[in-house]
């Protein structure tokens, strides 16, 4: 897996509209990154290259639905911690939420099976979609994810995650333990 060495600036072209969106947010807000460019990464195990470049965790962030496909939500959690559908269901008080197709996916959040980014929530469509995230995240010092693409991930502090994006984005952040 190709990792570039650490970047402190945003890319000089821009991939799609939401990278785009997710440099100028960083900017807005102040929010200090380090970033690499990588070969296209997907899986978990695709990350531990980029992991140990970052010097940090990237997070697994996964995209759900109920069985209706309704009621959505953007799920943060430890990379190299197994997702339970019982126990987040559990933990929301809601039955039957699985992976939501990944059409939905690409139409909520913009992007496809495998980049999926809390970074989404600035997009206008990501209006309805519940933010939650896992206790254990927020144990971290810093927050290790990806732009929005398969080939950029980046490190920021887990503190601006919480305390200056997500409002920004105007979501309400949910916290559970699972």
């Amino acid at each position: 897996m190709f990792v570039s060495e650490i970047i402190k600036n945003p890319p000089e072209e821009y991939s799609t509209r939401l990278q785009k969106l997710v440099y100028n947010a960083l900017t807005v807000l102040e929010i200090p990154f380090e970033r690499v460019d990588t070969g296209n990464a997907v899986t978990m195990e695709d990350c531990i290259e980029i992991d140990k470049k970052l010097n940090c965790k990237v997070v697994k962030t996964l995209f759900l639905c109920n069985r209706q496909k309704t009621s959505f939500y953007l799920f943060v959690t430890p990379g190299d911690k197994p997702f339970v559908t019982k126990n987040f269901g559990s933990a929301l008080d809601v039955s039957r939420v699985s992976f939501a197709p990944s059409e939905i996916l690409l139409e909520k959040m913009n992007t496809e099976v495998g980049a999926t980014t809390v970074f989404s929530l600035l997009l206008d469509s990501a209006d309805d979609v519940r933010i939650v995230f896992d206790k254990e995240v927020l144990e971290n010092e810093y927050y290790g994810c990806t732009d929005g693409t398969y080939n950029c991930y980046m490190k920021v502090k887990t503190d601006d995650i919480i305390n200056k994006l997500i409002p920004y984005t105007e979501h309400t952040l949910e916290i559970i333990e699972v």
